[in-house]
Order: structure tokens, then C-alpha cells, then sequence
């Protein structure tokens, strides 16, 4: 049973790399959830205040993914449709063949949002340019995130894996 958990775990850990740049996946969560495999296992001791800490820092950095496109744009000026737009943009730019689309969508989905809310171009691109550092933003703090939870699922398998096998 332990070899299966860290492998499920393993796998989490993956998802959760892969879910730090596709907004489909929860990122931080899913690598959390690999953290939380490993600790289930009889060979690695569990740490109650290391998987608190990291599931709320997971769960902290899941939300703030969501606010922080958003402020991005009404911090440069953007409004509602804005922030709408960058949302649509996101989910369109996910699935579109287009290279980067999942890059570019956010800032064509908030020019959009800006221009249809009758904002001239020029504070629609601002809003736009800031919807766009909001996402790029966002998806950084969740791949550090993610990162650093490999990190551990790796430091605390080593340490364990003449038990696990």
C-alpha cells in the first residue's frame, strides 16, 4: 500500500506542477494532495503542523489566483468588463489552437471587456496590460508553489525510501 501512495502522490505532485500553468487544474491543491499521500503512508511519520501549514498556504495562493488578475486590471484602470473579459479571455485561450493562447487570452479578453464597456483604447490597453501581469503574476506564485511542494515530496521520499520499498 505504501508504494502505491507515493506514486499516487507522485502523481498529484505532477498534477499539481502541470495545474500551476493550466487554470483547469488546481495546482498548489493537487500538489498538496500529493504531499498528503506521502504523509499517508506507515513508512513516513505523519506531521500534522507541516500538512496544516502547507495545505493553508495551498489553499491560500488557490484564491488569491483568482483576485489577483483582477486586481491587475482595476489596478491599471479596468473595470467590470474588464475583469470579465480576462476571465472569458482565459477560458478561450485555454482551448484555442493558437500558440500562447492561454498567455494572450487574458489580454485580448480584457481589451475586449474594456472596448464593448465603451472605455477608449488607450485605458482598455492599460487595462488590458494589466490584466495580462496579473495572470503572469498569478501563475508564477502557483508554480513556486508547486515547485517547493516537489521539492518536499522528494526531500521526504529520500529520506523514507529504504521504508517505503
Amino acid at each position: 500500500m505504501d508504494i502505491f501512495l507515493t506514486f499516487l502522490g507522485l502523481l498529484f505532485i505532477c498534477l499539481g506542477l502541470i495545474g500551476s500553468v493550466l487554470p483547469v487544474l488546481p495546482g498548489p491543491p493537487l500538489s498538496w494532495l500529493g504531499l498528503l499521500f506521502l504523509y499517508l503512508t506507515s513508512a513516513v511519520p505523519t506531521n500534522t503542523q507541516f500538512l496544516i501549514i502547507t495545505l493553508v498556504i495551498a489553499l491560500f495562493v488557490f484564491a488569491l489566483d483568482y483576485i489577483i488578475p483582477a486586481i491587475g486590471t482595476k489596478k491599471f484602470g479596468g473595470s467590470k468588463a474588464g475583469m470579465v473579459g480576462t476571465t472569458i479571455g482565459l477560458i478561450v485561450g485555454l482551448f484555442s489552437p493558437i500558440p500562447f493562447g492561454i498567455i494572450i487570452g487574458p489580454f485580448f479578453g480584457a481589451l475586449i471587456g474594456e472596448l464593448i464597456n465603451k472605455a477608449d483604447s488607450k485605458t482598455a490597453i492599460k487595462a488590458a496590460f494589466g490584466s495580462f501581469l496579473g495572470f503572469i503574476t498569478g501563475t508564477f506564485i502557483k508554480f513556486v508553489v508547486a515547485i517547493i511542494y516537489f521539492g518536499f515530496y522528494i526531500k521526504v521520499f529520500w529520506e523514507y525510501k529504504a521504508s517505503i520499498f
